[in-house]
């Protein structure tokens, strides 16, 4: 095999290795940052309580079109229903503006800068209307801290 052959053989393995890399890695990482996160669709707030119990107890058992995001590592949540009369829960309480925590998981049917938009807390979720449409979220952090209470509490 003469030495330009060798080059050439070689030079294609590469590139091809390349190639291959290139289309691979984004796939793995978005797989790597997406593995533990679960997502679903309800027809009722009750449906959606009775098929997770990490659904929110306060989302009524009439809310419908219920869509339900989570981590299986800790407790970032989203939660998105049109409720019953357009209205929060009345287990919501007002929560002042520029006070609720970044949303931190990614939905293409939760809206982004929801953040911003928060006018109550639901339990520990994050939360607000628009057009009767419910938008909550769960930060990590305050599960946690709820979490430990539970724990400090039981001890």
């Amino acid at each position: 095999m003469s030495r330009i052959s060798v080059l050439a053989s070689v030079t294609g393995v590469v590139l091809a290795l390349g190639i291959a890399a290139a289309v691979a890695t984004p796939a793995a990482m978005d797989w790597y940052d997406n593995r533990h996160q679960e997502s679903d669709s309800y027809v009722t707030g009750a449906q959606a309580k009775q098929a997770r119990a990490s659904v929110p107890r306060w989302l009524p058992d009439g809310a419908s079109s219920v869509k339900y995001a989570m981590k299986t590592t800790g407790g970032e949540r989203l939660l998105k229903a049109v409720l019953p009369g357009g209205e929060l829960p009345t287990q919501c309480t007002a929560e002042p503006t520029g006070r609720a925590k970044e949303v931190q998981l990614d939905e293409d049917w939760f809206p982004h800068g929801a953040r911003k938009r928060a006018t109550a807390r639901c339990g520990l979720y994050y939360a607000y209307v628009d057009g009767g449409t419910l938008y909550a979220w769960q930060h990590d952090q305050d599960w946690l801290e709820a979490e430990r209470g539970a724990r400090d509490t039981a001890s």
